[in-house]
């Protein structure tokens, strides 16, 4: 249903350091690189990533986030990890989550500019 989604950052590059690290483990890398834009994708870019001057404030409360495929449960684990050690937060560690089924295996974090994230793998 949806072809693409585009965010908005200030920081570019340091946008463009998270992503690269938080989406290898899931399959995607960067297809497009400006001084203006990324985009991220496995065969064509889906998720843009834009330097804006007004980027969406982060807003928990708002329920906006943006949740990836993950092959495995493996690369939902080492999503999580290169998000927080490229300059994420977590907000919820690898696990399964009863709540959403017996089989929803995800991790859930913020990206540096108050993005929230998520991989699942339903396997």
């Amino acid at each position: 249903m949806i072809s693409h989604v585009s965010v908005g950052v200030r920081d570019i590059a340091k946008a463009g350091k998270f992503y690269d690290a938080a989406l290898a483990p899931l399959g995607y890398k960067r297809l497009f690189d400006s001084a203006e834009a990324l985009g991220y994708g496995a065969t064509s870019p889906e998720l843009w990533v834009m330097r804006v001057v007004r980027p969406v404030p982060a807003d928990e409360a708002s329920g906006l986030h943006f949740c990836f495929d993950a092959p495995a449960r493996a690369a939902v684990d080492q999503f999580h990890a290169a998000a927080v050690n490229a300059g994420g937060h977590d907000n919820g560690k690898p696990g399964v989550r009863k709540d959403y089924g017996d089989n929803y295996y995800a991790a859930f974090v913020v990206d540096p500019d108050g993005y929230r994230l998520e991989a699942y793998c339903g396997r």
